[in-house]
């Protein structure tokens, strides 16, 4: 084994050396050499420990001296110059800063396009319906509805200026990245804001409701009385019934009888009755019980008219069974126009067809419930109603009912506001069955709400609805204007410790559902503007209301008007 290595030893050493060859020494003179060499070997270890040894403190002053002369270095000199080749990303550097604002700009430049190409599509269509118009690009916010014809100057005003103000978005967001480095680049916007307040395009103004009206005078004689019926749906049913009856009253030349919140609701606590009187400056109308006091407990009809073929007077017996329980003696029923019993849809009916048939010298008369009667609409829907008298309107809330809505809005909504009917309980039903379905999903209702929030520039809505907590809570999430949450705002609980509705609770009638909904009612009455369910009551006694009052406003209108549901469902 020992000649097999050195054979091996001896072939490397000839073929690392082929030209000069060299004899091989004995053994003898390898261990020599051998000796030799580790023998050398450890005399230079033994000299390199030493001198180690003898020079460690001059490590150990190397090893202080370099972190000072490196800081040293790093002070005097820019180093940043030896790094001008490489790129370093912060999130806070001037580079990062300016691509974001770049990245800013061209959305708001993008939304810009979209808008501008809105406003020529609508010009286009008002002026040429039968041009093309340039498709709008698809948008984030955009649907399959359609697009409104009609823009007025205002409209385009507002657009305009709604551009102005995205322009100078634009310029900020350009500009955020050199705040501080040139001032006088701001003094231009200043002075956009300053001609843009001087020139408020006002979209959402008041509707000038006129002076002029179609009116009749109200002059009953003291002892004919007209008894009123009013049987079909809830409140908001029955005030238009009581304002048909009115009507009916001042036609005939007859007072008014209030029901009995045995038959009917206690109209004393949600309307202020005397208020009609006053402001006619006559006894035109009297609560049951002053009629009951007046005719000493003898109660009759001595004529029963009725407006209404099928069903007669629109009364069923249960109605009949408890007027007699009462008490009140009942003459024939009999309809004014039999012949519409075939009919489906109530005829159109005037004054000239009315004071025949319904004209009596008897004292007391009814003509059953009202509230589907088709008579004379633009004369009774016109704002003030069709009575002449002194006041806005003559059918309103209780002073109570109005004061506690105008602590409410002092309370958590302020001079500008919009509010909502929301009308969701028994409404897909309803809606369905129609020919154009009035019930909307909630991301396309809220979309429909936002574009109302921006035209009628408000920092808050009113909420008044029936729907569930689950249904509230997505249409708020989805309520977002300019990445902030617009709040929907409920009527609370009652509280002790907020005193906004104490007038209702120390006159007794705080928590009653009617007083309840005639306080939403008022409220909703009082904002700047008003959204309301297409096909509902509620909706359409607030919109007699802000006509009285004069709130109307040019941006009122029903949830997603003139856009159908982007999905229905099947009806059963």
């Amino acid at each position: 084994m020992v000649r097999e290595s050195s054979s091996d030893e001896e072939d490397d050493l000839q073929a690392l050396v082929p030209q000069h060859e060299v004899k091989p020494s004995s053994p003898h003179s390898n261990q020599h050499h051998r000796r030799a060499a580790f023998e050398i070997a450890g005399e230079v270890t033994t000299r390199i420990c030493r001198g180690l040894r003898s020079r460690r403190w001059q490590w150990y002053v190397i090893a202080i001296c370099l972190p000072l002369v490196l800081i040293l270095v790093f002070f005097s000199l820019d180093l940043g110059r030896l790094f001008r080749g490489v790129s370093i990303i912060r999130a806070d550097s001037p580079g990062d800063q300016m691509r974001e604002a770049e990245l800013r700009a061209l959305y708001l430049l993008h939304s810009q396009q979209l808008g501008l190409l809105r406003i020529w599509n609508r010009t286009m269509l008002s002026s040429n319906a039968s041009s093309p118009a340039i498709p709008s690009p698809p948008s984030e916010n955009s649907s399959s509805v359609t697009v409104k014809n009609d823009l007025s100057l205002e409209d385009f005003r507002y657009a305009l200026r709604e551009q102005i103000k995205l322009n100078k978005q634009i310029q900020n967001a350009l500009l955020s990245s050199h705040r501080g480095r040139n001032l006088s680049l701001e003094a231009v916007d200043n002075n956009v804001d300053s001609y843009l307040s001087s020139t408020w395009v006002d979209v959402c103004r008041k509707v000038n409701s006129g002076v002029d009206r179609r009116t009749i005078e109200w002059k009953p004689k003291k002892d004919r009385f007209l008894f009123a019926i009013c049987v079909t749906g809830q409140m908001s049913n029955h005030l238009i019934c009581l304002e048909k009856h009115m009507f009916f009253a001042a036609l005939l030349g007859r007072v008014l009888v209030f029901p009995s919140h045995k038959l009917d609701f206690d109209y004393s606590q949600v309307l202020d009755i005397n208020h009609i009187n006053e402001c006619l400056g006559r006894e035109v109308v009297m609560s049951f019980e002053g009629y009951l006091a007046k005719v000493k407990n003898k109660l009759k009809i001595d004529r029963f008219i009725c407006y209404t073929a099928l069903p007669p007077c629109y009364l069923d017996e249960e109605h009949i069974k408890r007027m007699k329980n009462m008490g009140i003696s009942l003459s024939k029923i009999e309809p004014a126009w039999p012949e519409d019993a075939k009919l489906k849809v109530q005829k159109k009916r005037i004054v000239a067809d009315i004071l025949p048939k319904f004209s009596s010298d008897e004292e007391v008369i009814a003509i059953g419930d009202m509230f589907y009667a088709d008579v004379e609409e633009d004369w009774v829907l016109q704002p003030g109603g069709p009575i002449a008298h002194k006041c806005k309107t003559l059918i309103q809330p209780n002073r109570l009912i109005i004061l506690t809505a105008q602590r409410f809005v002092q309370t958590f909504l302020g001079r500008n506001f919009i509010a909502l009917h929301f009308r969701r309980h028994g409404f897909l039903k309803f809606c369905n069955v129609k020919k154009e379905s009035c019930f909307y999903p909630i991301p396309q209702a809220a979309e429909c709400i936002l574009s109302i929030i921006e035209r009628a520039n408000a920092p808050v809505v009113y909420l008044s609805t029936d729907a569930s907590e689950s249904e509230t809570n997505l249409l708020q999430s989805l309520v977002v204007l300019d990445g902030k949450l617009v709040p929907l705002v409920k009527r609370p609980s009652h509280n002790g410790a907020e005193k906004w509705d104490a007038l209702l609770y120390r006159n007794h009638i705080g928590g009653e559902s009617q007083v309840e909904a005639m306080l939403d009612k008022t409220i909703s009455a009082m904002s700047t503007v008003f959204i309301g369910a297409a096909g509902s009551t509620f909706t359409e006694d607030i919109l007699r209301l802000r006509r009285g009052w004069g709130t109307a406003s040019q941006c009122d209108e029903y949830l997603c008007q003139g856009e159908s549901p982007n999905f229905i469902a099947e009806t059963e």
